[in-house]
């Protein structure tokens, strides 16, 4: 029962996070330099920690997750470049934004957002402690998560009702994943490959999508040093969560 009513917190979390970019769509530049920071630092500083420790913990290869790794990477590459060269006879298409990326990401995000669910649950599963930790850094970069699926909507050319329908979509899921934790054990095994897949796409997504786009119209200083606070803010909530 306490893990579902932090999970509740998870959604609020994300739902305050997705209408403050929804607020502010008019400065999405400064909010994606800040969100290009941000992924980057949640692989750097709370995916990438979390496998090394699976990995040593279990005594896994270590190959396994980095091809998981360059295979979320290239899949996401792939689909994006093929969504680009199909639609390529749009006016659109000199500045490669589809609202099929958006979605994409936003669906990807959501998954992303149910194993954060998963995790609280299985930390509980644990511990109280553990459990609680768990949902403790879970809700400190939902906030982010929500902001993250309504930026990857709205610059993607999807509407505002629609960015707003995949936030509640992403809100919702780490609630279900917790609820889901009832039910099932998920093997660590499985979780390293998907924890090396979700790493790739983010640094696709951060690196090479949010972060020129960032730029794209006018670069500054002030976006680079978003970009990184955003990394420095990932780096806290993962060292004292």
């Amino acid at each position: 029962m306490e893990a579902i009513l932090l999970s509740v917190a998870t959604f609020l979390s994300t739902s305050f996070g997705g209408l403050f970019a929804v607020k502010h769509k008019n400065r999405l530049h400064l909010v994606m330099g800040f969100t290009a920071g941000v992924l980057i630092g949640v692989v750097s500083f709370d995916i990438f920690p979390e496998i090394i420790n699976l990995i040593k913990d279990n005594n896994f290869n270590p190959i396994g997750a980095m091809v998981a790794l360059v295979v979320g990477f290239m899949l996401f590459h792939i689909v994006e470049k093929l969504i680009v060269i199909h639609h390529a006879h749009e006016e659109d298409y000199a500045d490669h934004k589809h609202p099929h990326v958006g979605v994409l990401s936003a669906l990807a995000l959501a998954g992303h957002s149910f194993m954060d669910g998963v995790g609280i649950g299985l930390g509980f599963q644990i511990s109280p402690a553990v459990g609680v930790i768990v949902a403790i850094a879970v809700i400190a970069h939902d906030f982010t998560d929500g902001m993250n699926t309504v930026i990857l909507m709205l610059t993607n050319k999807n509407t505002e009702k629609k960015a707003k329908s995949f936030l509640l979509l992403d809100a919702v899921a780490p609630v279900v994943g917790v609820v889901s934790t009832l039910f099932f054990h998920l093997p660590e095994s499985f979780l390293v490959l998907y924890l090396g897949f979700f790493a790739g796409f983010l640094l696709y997504i951060g690196a090479s999508d949010i972060l020129p786009e960032a730029h794209r119209n006018q670069s500054s200083w002030k976006i680079v040093a978003l970009t990184i606070t955003g990394t420095i803010f990932i780096f806290i909530v993962t060292r004292f969560a």
